[in-house]
């Protein structure tokens, strides 16, 4: 465990118990007046009886750094699934069986665990060598610039490979189509969202806790961009087998062994433990 993240675990349990000491009533995280938020703040927090020294956030804190990288495994992996997942359903897209769950969430949820979180873990682990200890503002300017010159492309670049071959791309020049129609699309996301996100995990986050945080700002950013691509692709299937009179219908969908084009996977943004989120 490194010096700074146990001195502020150590710091919080010790504002956990001066608050027990000092005033039970109020403890935060749980004296959540709504029963859904209070049951929230107990799983979070412990309840009032542990005082914040236990729960799921500190059961996971405790994980990470006790096995990092098999914890940012899981939880890209995780993340990457539901992604899909929700996204299917938000879209209605359904397969031929008619479930949201289609062949893409476990495809998903493999390419978060086997590799956008180990290659996260280990960029995120070189930039925050290369400039550990460096805290002056011009060090954490050239951090952002070095993470989306360097780092992001690497990223998205892999990204972009393993969604072509998740759409059914086989052979090179698929996989270069798609690379080269959704790279630059895919990097202005990148730069849109990484100084923000970067400049916060920065400011306000300890080290250990950066992949986890990118993670869970690429789920949002990426559920919905991925809710927006599916609908569009949708009813571009609509219109070309129904036409415009029949937009309400549901169309044929690309059978199991159909190659997916590579325009339609060209918004999805990286999903993982990525800097630019």
């Amino acid at each position: 465990m490194s010096v700074s993240f146990e001195k502020q675990t150590k710091e919080a349990l010790k504002t956990a118990g001066d608050a027990i000491a000092g005033d039970p009533q109020n403890i935060p995280g749980t004296s959540g007046k709504h029963p859904i938020s209070a049951a929230i703040g107990t799983a979070l927090t412990g309840g009032k009886e542990m005082a914040g020294t236990k729960g799921y956030l500190a059961a996971y804190m405790k994980q990470l750094e006790d096995n990092p990288l098999r914890t940012k495994m899981l939880t890209a992996g995780t993340l990457a699934g539901a992604q899909e997942l929700i996204a299917s359903w938000l879209a209605k897209d359904r397969n031929k069986h008619g479930n949201y769950f289609t062949s893409r969430v476990p495809k998903m949820a493999a390419y978060g665990a086997l590799i956008s979180a180990p290659l996260g873990h280990f960029l995120i682990w070189l930039l925050q060598f290369t400039f550990k200890g460096r805290t002056s503002l011009r060090a954490k300017i050239t951090q952002i610039i070095v993470s989306n010159i360097l780092i992001a492309p690497i990223q998205n670049t892999v990204y972009l490979v393993a969604m072509a071959l998740i759409a059914g791309a086989r052979t090179y020049h698929q996989v270069r189509a798609t690379v080269k129609v959704g790279f630059w699309k895919v990097m202005r996301v990148t730069w849109i969202t990484s100084p923000i996100c970067l400049a916060f995990a920065q400011k306000f986050l300890p080290d250990q806790l950066w992949v986890p945080f990118f993670n869970i700002v690429s789920f949002v950013i990426g559920t919905y961009i991925n809710t927006v691509t599916k609908k569009k692709r949708l009813a571009a299937l609509r219109k070309k087998h129904f036409g415009d009179n029949r937009g309400d219908s549901v169309g044929p969908r690309p059978g199991p062994g159909s190659i997916g084009r590579p325009e339609d996977y060209k918004d999805y943004p990286p999903i993982g433990p990525n800097p630019p989120y």
